[in-house]
């Protein structure tokens, strides 16, 4: 079984994730997608940061009774921050069988030199890349381990939907059906934030 994972902080989870999702199970070798929710990630304000068990519930409602798709909450209980070289150790001793791919955006593959241990995880790790708009080419992008995609260009963020979310705009389109009646109910990002 080949697993791409897919990581982040899905705050809130939006159809653009799950485009991405789709088009890896459809047009690679991936079998299946595991959305990684990312406890905290350091570089981001935690003040706009849902908790993890809400952002872990929103990305379930996303994915309903598909098999192509799973959450996984492995970095819960994993020291922070979470690095991915220590995730990816994890999950290879808890599922020796499978095989284990990354899916990230072309921006983060410019910056994919500064994550720890990262030659270590090119030797291992196939990377799914998608790309993403007014990201410059790098020289990663030669590795015979990273594999550029042509998955559809998403210019939804997050970002923009919580922000949209706080000044009163209806987002009902930009997430799934169950995930907006979710933030709506909790009346998620209302308030005005910073990011």
């Amino acid at each position: 079984m080949h697993i791409g994972l897919f990581f982040g902080s899905f705050n809130p989870v939006h159809i653009g994730h799950m485009v991405l999702a789709n088009y890896m199970v459809e047009f690679t070798d991936i079998d299946k997608v595991w959305f990684v929710v990312s406890p905290h990630n350091p570089l981001k304000n935690k003040e706009s940061l849902l908790d993890q068990n809400q952002r872990l519930h929103m990305v379930n409602l996303a994915i309903g009774d598909s098999d192509l798709f799973k959450s996984s909450n492995i970095e819960f209980g994993l020291s922070q921050p979470s690095y991915t070289i220590h995730t990816l150790a994890h999950l290879k001793e808890k599922y020796p069988n499978y095989t284990f791919s990354l899916i990230l955006g072309q921006d983060n593959l410019s910056s994919f030199h500064k994550w720890k241990n990262f030659d270590e995880i090119l030797n291992q790790h196939k990377l799914f890349v998608y790309p993403r708009p007014n990201t410059p080419s790098c020289d990663l992008e030669k590795h015979p381990s990273v594999y550029l995609t042509d998955s559809p260009m998403v210019e939804i963020s997050s970002t923009f939907i919580r922000n949209s979310i706080s000044k009163k705009k209806n987002m009902a389109f930009f997430v799934p059906q169950a995930v907006w009646t979710y933030i709506d109910e909790m009346s998620f990002y209302k308030k005005k934030t910073a990011s």
